[in-house]
């Protein structure tokens, strides 16, 4: 009892901790809301790939016009791509205070305010984001990680399942609802919803290590690893395979669990 007690505490540990990695490898998320949402302009298309780059590119037009929707929105996305995410939080509270009910900026904001771990308050600003006439998918898989986050796991699912309706079998909304049943430790329903997510031709390799975490919890070390190095090369599949077991190593202690990384899809660009 005390074993499946320690395991129960570190899966839901070790799925807290997939979704609070917002950064994701300082990968996109809701960005991509604001970025799906807008027209890519010639500033936008002009703007340096590099993020810190971008930073400076994004961060110049912004101080130059608090009004710059665009800048303000760049801004903030290659400031949280950088890592900055409190200062993202700051500078997009300020742009939507210059630029009251733009629906993008608040979309942006609320995206910087779930990197930044205030689910609460991210919640409640994407819900301003959009309308119920008029669904955005993405930022109702945002807006469930959000409530994963504050332990509303079956509310959560049913912004999950919205978002499906709007974007059937989308791969970032079921690696959300994966980990979102991971976190309640249905492991077979986050099997399946991840298998799904895998299944997609647009998943990327954060859906096959969500995966492979949710088989190796289940103790099925074996097909775990056969899935984080399928069609990779060999030294990239051995990474995989280490970074699996290392993760695994800690199932059965929480603070090792906690305090490991997952890799996470919440990605809806």
């Amino acid at each position: 009892m005390r074993r499946q007690s320690s395991l129960a505490r570190a899966l839901a540990a070790a799925a807290l901790s997939a979704l609070l990695a917002a950064g994701l490898g300082g990968c996109q998320t809701l960005s991509d809301v604001a970025g799906s949402l807008t027209t890519r302009t010639k500033t936008a298309a002009a703007a340096p790939d590099d993020p810190r780059r971008a930073v400076e590119f994004y961060g110049e037009r912004y101080r130059a016009n608090p009004k710059d929707v665009e800048a303000a929105i760049g801004y903030g996305q290659a400031l949280r791509t950088t890592g900055q995410r409190a200062q993202a939080v700051a500078m997009l509270e300020q742009a939507t205070i210059a630029n009251p009910g733009n629906r993008l900026l608040l979309a942006a904001y609320g995206r910087a305010l779930a990197d930044n771990g205030n689910a609460q308050a991210a919640f409640d600003v994407l819900s301003r984001a959009h309308s119920p006439d008029n669904p955005d998918w993405r930022i109702l898989s945002v807006q469930g990680t959000a409530l994963d986050r504050l332990g509303r796991h079956e509310e959560a699912r049913r912004y999950y399942a919205s978002a499906l309706r709007i974007a059937p079998d989308e791969p970032s909304v079921l690696s959300n609802l994966g980990l979102s049943y991971m976190l309640s430790r249905d492991l077979p329903k986050a099997e399946e919803s991840l298998r799904r997510a895998y299944a997609s031709g647009r998943a990327d390799t954060r859906v096959r290590q969500n995966l492979a975490l949710v088989v190796g919890l289940q103790g099925r070390f074996a097909e775990a690893e056969n899935i984080v190095k399928a069609d990779l090369p060999a030294d990239e599949a051995a990474a995989n395979v280490a970074y699996l077991r290392d993760m695994l190593k800690g199932r059965d202690n929480p603070r090792t669990a906690a305090a490991k990384p997952v890799p996470v899809v919440a990605r809806d660009d």
